[in-house]
């Protein structure tokens, strides 16, 4: 049995959609399942044993010996929030006891770490180990994924194979209940939808010209991808950058979606909001020299064929 925890969440509803396209029925979901939003991204998901998170170590305590992959995706994602018991809880802790129980059954496990470990990019976006203990994440959500990833470097015993994913900016279809964290493209649909106009942040760095903040977006098709990949091919194991490997503007994002909706194009600029301007990160780009080096040689979407595809495709459908 495969787990996936976070399985009504972002990426994992859409790894779970992925496994269910491919008739596989042996998962098990692990997620709180109270938000309707998350519910509606496992509609139509029938057949799979859903596990409340806070049951799940109960549950792998009496069926542990069937469990041959976990997928730990699940995590308080919100780059906003400060209590850092919150973070401690679910990201950390958590976090450990599945690593303990992969790590007291040989099962393996990919757990979801968060390109917010690289803070303002001073060491870069290198998956080095080297680098990790030097991070200086901005928020706590990014202190305590490098955290985590501090912590699963220093441990003597390891799942057979592991690997920590250090997503960047991933958008795509299911990310809708994640309301003021959901991605920009989705907030420039929303906005192009109920005003014909959109609204980015100003650049408040006297080098950075407004719009021309930029990060690494991957579509979360491809994150799926690779997901899958390293279900099929565990030869190394490591933190793991997972991005495309190039920077594209906010600027151009907009300017794409505008496009892809066919709409005229019409941006203006406001403040960045004062509670994330501090932590605010205007350049994120992976480097996949090691995602390459572990044998993923396909291509990712290009910003503007993941954009049209998730605005002609799914963003018209949306559930708000």
């Amino acid at each position: 049995m495969i787990v996936i925890t976070g399985a009504a969440g972002f990426i994992g509803s859409c790894l779970v959609a992925k496994f269910h396209k491919e008739a596989r029925l042996d998962l098990v979901l692990v997620d709180e399942f109270s938000s309707i939003l998350k519910k509606n991204n496992l509609s139509g998901k029938n057949g799979f044993l859903k596990v409340h998170r806070d049951q799940l170590f109960d549950w792998l305590g009496i069926n542990g010996s069937l469990v041959s992959f976990v997928y730990h995706l699940g995590a308080r994602t919100d780059t906003t929030e400060k209590r850092k018991s919150i973070f401690d809880q679910l990201n950390l802790t958590y976090s450990k006891k599945i690593w303990r129980f992969c790590v007291q059954h040989q099962i393996p496990l990919v757990y979801a770490s968060s390109a917010a470990t690289y803070g303002l990019g001073e060491y870069g976006f290198e998956d080095n180990h080297e680098v990790v203990a030097r991070l200086a994440p901005l928020n706590p959500y990014g202190v305590s994924k490098n955290d985590f990833d501090k912590w699963a470097l220093r441990q003597p015993s390891t799942p057979p194979f592991w690997a920590g994913l250090k997503f960047f900016n991933v958008y795509g279809p299911n990310e809708y209940h994640k309301r003021r964290m959901a991605s920009v493209i989705f907030h420039t649909f929303i906005q192009i939808r109920n005003t014909g106009a959109m609204k980015l942040f100003k650049s408040h760095r006297v080098d950075i010209a407004n719009g021309a903040q930029a990060r690494d977006f991957i579509y979360v098709k491809d994150v799926v991808n690779v997901c899958l990949f390293l279900f099929e091919n565990r030869q190394n194991s490591g933190l793991l950058n997972v991005g495309t490997g190039q920077a594209r503007t906010f600027l151009e994002l907009a300017e794409t979606t505008f496009r892809a909706a066919k709409k005229p194009i019409k941006i203006s600029y406001i403040d960045t909001p004062k509670d994330i301007r501090a932590t605010y990160q205007y350049f994120t780009e992976a480097n996949i020299h090691k995602l390459r080096d572990w044998g993923y040689m396909e291509s990712f979407y290009s910003l503007e064929k993941g954009i049209e595809d998730y605005v002609t495709r799914y963003l018209p459908n949306i559930p708000l």
